[in-house]
């Protein structure tokens, strides 16, 4: 009977849950309420570890599992995992104690279908995020999507709750400890010092940022602490160039040595359109700023050429735009010509008082961070570098060689790169297929030149 309930179960699981139509948060809801359901029929562990197993593996396959994870741990409101988050216990490895010992009057032996190489102390006394950081076998891989969130909130929010998210901090840092979460003190330390920058250059008489025609503020990060940015070009008006380089040289007058490097892709501008009709007020992204302040200058442009002028691709400058179309600004009066419409039906819900942020809810706005296949790329291409000295300096190398020697190069901290022997196949076999690489024998080696 045993036996069949749990198959029965298990299938049920898998046919209602494991599929593409099934969100991601929506299975993770499931697992959690089948951990606690499952650890109330059987204490020891056994039947949850059978059952849930399917979910497991299917978890692990799905992209944006940790993120979601992650997510819930930290977002406001009424939520599962948050409130584990807050009973502060430490994550739990997973290894037995010699304290178990000390209960032994209470010990009972395993069901007889239990996995005889699994500990039953451990499903015991897992709790919920250390079984689903379990999931991967990695918290690093936890705390590393914690820093690209992090990063994006920070980034993202025009006004960022920075105390909220030091609260997160420390509950996390409880679970996953200090050293994991260094990187990510440094980031929110960054938001605030640059809150403290910007309050002094605006009040201070001494400086010429207080008599500029539009204020400019800046957060300043430190560029080794944060996650790897998107790289666009964007050539923004004259006048915030100017704007940029007078807080540049008043940010070095400041800190002696130390200079800035901007990113004027990233950011927001908030604008007071005044029309014939009516007058907006926005807080949109640099590149549409940049594209409408070029209408001021000339009301009619091609896509050709005003690409050309900001130096941003035609179809990226045509999807932005797409945004001041549908405020009524602009209007495409021929194939890829626009022109300024000075009067016009305005969208409605946005004439007379601020419409602030509508520019993020009709792009859904993207991340300022580079994707995760990016991120991938980027870092295997570094040990791409380390693969071609070795193979130069040794001729010819087995997988098992290579990616032993590659783990020596690792960094340590949040920025560890790691590289499954599999994934380093995958990645090698690549490069034999672009021709990069030989393979014969069992052994890679650079094709001769």
């Amino acid at each position: 009977m045993r036996l069949y309930l749990t198959t029965k179960l298990q299938n049920s699981l898998e046919v209602r849950l494991l599929h593409p139509g099934a969100n991601t948060v929506d299975i993770l809801i499931t697992y959690v309420a089948a951990i606690r359901a499952l650890r109330l029929l059987d204490p020891s562990g056994v039947l949850l570890d059978t059952v849930t197993t399917p979910i497991r593996q299917y978890l692990r396959q799905r992209e944006d599992t940790v993120r979601c994870v992650v997510t819930n741990l930290t977002e406001e409101g009424p939520s599962e995992l948050a409130e584990e988050l807050a009973k502060g216990n430490a994550l739990d490895e997973a290894v037995d104690s010699d304290d178990d010992m000390e209960d032994w009057t209470n010990w009972q032996p395993p069901p007889v279908d239990a996995d005889p190489t699994d500990s039953g102390q451990s499903k015991r006394s897992s709790d919920i995020i250390s079984m689903l950081v379990s999931v991967y076998g990695s918290k690093e891989l936890f705390v590393n999507e914690y820093r690209i969130l992090l990063a994006d909130r920070l980034l993202s929010q025009f006004n960022c709750n920075t105390d909220k998210e030091i609260r997160y901090l420390e509950l996390l840092k409880r679970r996953f400890g200090d050293s994991q979460l260094h990187y990510c003190e440094v980031m929110l330390k960054d938001v605030q010092d640059s809150k403290r920058m910007n309050s002094h250059l605006h009040s201070c008489p001494d400086v010429t940022m207080c008599s500029k025609d539009f204020p400019c503020t800046a957060i300043i990060l430190s560029a080794q602490f944060w996650p790897p940015f998107k790289e666009e070009n964007l050539e923004v008006p004259p006048i915030v160039k100017e704007h940029l380089d007078d807080y540049t040289k008043a940010f070095e007058a400041l800190k002696g040595n130390r200079t800035l490097s901007w990113k004027p892709h990233l950011g927001y501008v908030n604008l007071d359109i005044e029309l014939k009709d009516r007058t907006l007020n926005l807080t949109v992204s640099p590149i549409h700023a940049t594209i409408i302040w070029h209408f001021q200058e000339k009301p009619q442009w091609t896509i050709e050429d005003l690409s050309q002028v900001m130096q941003i691709s035609g179809t990226l400058l045509r999807r932005k735009i797409s945004f001041w179309q549908s405020q009524g600004i602009l209007r495409e009066q021929s194939p890829d010509v626009f022109v300024l419409m000075e009067e016009g039906a305005a969208r409605a819900g946005s004439t007379g008082r601020s419409a602030d942020h509508v520019a993020c809810e009709d792009e859904e706005m993207e991340s300022a961070l580079a994707s995760a296949h990016e991120q991938r790329e980027g870092e295997l291409q570094v040990f791409w570098s380390y693969i071609v000295g070795m193979l130069t300096n040794l001729d010819s190398m087995p997988l098992e060689r290579i990616h032993q020697m590659l783990r020596m190069f690792a960094s340590q901290g949040p920025t560890a790169v790691e590289c499954s022997q599999q994934e380093l196949r995958h990645f090698l076999d690549r490069k034999v297929r672009e021709h990069q690489l030989l393979f014969s024998g069992g052994l890679y080696k650079l094709p001769k030149p």
